[in-house]
């Protein structure tokens, strides 16, 4: 039964492959979608997708500490969850920004399409 559940145990090319799909799902919404509160939905997506790299690569340094500093590799292995809080930071401050400029858009063109923004100013 332990063999078993240790095929299943997730490891660094399934946190990658993960992050992988989860970039390219949103850099597929940010280049195919018109509104902009899907845009910044796919942008979270990416930097959710950044967030899991950096935490796969972290756990994967600080499950091989011994051996990468015999071989003489100093190895930081908290600096992978203090980059991710650092970007979910910025995304939050991402988020408001964009929800400022989103109720600005509206109120003044009644419109979150793209395609509409074409001033500077109103």
């Amino acid at each position: 039964m332990q063999d078993y559940l240790k095929r299943f145990e997730p490891n660094l090319v399934n946190f990658m492959m993960l992050s992988f799909l989860l970039f390219i799902i949103g850099v597929a919404g940010v280049l195919s979608r018109r509104n902009i509160i899907i845009i910044f939905m796919s942008i979270e997506l990416i930097l959710n997708a950044v967030n899991i790299n950096l935490i796969a690569f972290s756990r994967y340094l600080q499950a091989n500490e011994l051996v990468l500093r015999q071989r003489g590799i100093m190895v930081n292995p908290i600096a992978g969850p203090v980059f991710t809080i650092f970007i979910i930071v910025v995304a939050a401050a991402e988020a408001a920004v964009g929800l400022g400029i989103v109720i600005s858009l509206f109120r003044n063109r009644e419109t979150i399409a793209v395609d509409e923004i074409d001033l500077l100013k109103w």
